[in-house]
């Protein structure tokens, strides 16, 4: 029965990836990984230089979902109540009534544009919606529909007029993702996309809202056997200076990852093993989780910033010793 549900969830995980990639082209694994987070209730941070693709991704997600997608353009001068909503005084002819008028965060979808960009005050904002599904404001609290999922994009290359974010919300992103400029015969399909005679791409719905919801529950369900529990609890603490023998760690490493980077390392195994027909984890679903689910977790000290190490290469490096 649930080896039945692990293969019926890979068909539609496979179609959705297949249709997303109509339009997005030369990004499978970054589709596959969008999808994971938004069948996982997680949030994604993704770095990438401006036009690749990253708005599209979202917008084509929301056509094969037919969920509700909103755009949050994230700039110096945005306020948290631009985000949230505000709470409106209306004048009627027998009294005057205080009511709420919804922001861009009440959707399924959210683009998180340039979240850098924006102050930290701002940033903080989306905190709570990221980590509890919910909002508050004065007194009264909201709950956020599911699914919901944040994709946070920002620029690596201009680091001008931006503020780098807080580790506290670094923490709230499930996986950070990077989008790399596509192939050569990539970019043909691309250009033959985008400006040749026909531009308009049709995007079936693949799956509706109760069929995601349904598959974050199956995620949820799935088992995972005390060696993987344990293999995952030693990737984290190796990410320790002070609980590691791996050199890199010792040297470049401040401060490790936390008990949300464990989380979101088993529940993206969990769905890893999914999206491969698996009603159970592997050891080698860590391995290719890892680096995504960790590596924007660490703190690097002085000597790794001005040496300018990469996380991912320090994660890789873990697993080559405890794997």
């Amino acid at each position: 029965m649930r080896r039945s549900m692990a293969e019926d969830f890979k068909k539609i995980f496979d179609s959705i990836t297949a249709e997303v990639g109509k339009q997005v082209v030369g990004q499978k694994e970054n589709i596959q990984y969008v999808l994971m987070g938004i069948v996982c209730g997680g949030n994604i941070l993704m770095e990438g230089a401006p036009g690749l693709g990253k708005t599209l991704l979202i917008k084509t997600f929301s056509r094969a979902l037919n969920l509700p997608f909103s755009r949050i353009q994230f700039t110096p001068d945005l306020m948290p109540m631009d985000i949230i909503g505000t709470e409106i005084i209306r004048n009627t002819q027998e009294k005057m009534e205080i009511s709420f008028e919804k922001g861009p965060i009440f959707s399924s979808l959210i683009l998180a544009d340039e979240i850098n960009r924006a102050t930290p005050k701002t940033q903080s904002a989306l905190l709570q919606a990221m980590a509890e599904k919910t909002v508050t404001v004065g007194k009264t609290t909201y709950l956020l529909e599911e699914p919901f999922f944040v994709l946070a994009t920002q620029n690596p290359i201009e680091m001008e007029g931006t503020y780098h974010l807080p580790e506290a919300q670094l923490d709230r992103f499930m996986f950070k993702v990077e989008m790399k400029l596509p192939k050569q015969k990539e970019l043909l399909d691309i250009v033959d996309i985008t400006v040749g005679e026909k531009t308009e791409v049709e995007i079936k719905e693949i799956a509706s809202k109760e069929e995601i919801v349904e598959m974050k529950k199956l995620v949820y369900s799935v088992p995972v056997c005390d060696e993987v529990k344990n293999k995952a609890i030693t990737i984290l603490l190796n990410t320790h200076p002070q609980e590691t023998q791996v050199t890199e760690v010792k040297d470049y490493v401040r401060w490790g990852c936390s008990p949300r980077g464990l989380q979101a390392l088993i529940l993206g195994a969990k769905a890893k093993a999914l999206t491969e027909g698996r009603y159970h984890v592997a050891l080698q679903d860590l391995y290719d989780i890892a680096p995504i689910a960790l590596d924007h977790r660490l703190k690097l000290n002085f000597r790794g910033i001005s040496d300018r190490v990469d996380g991912k290469d320090v994660i890789l490096r873990i697993l080559e010793q405890v794997m």
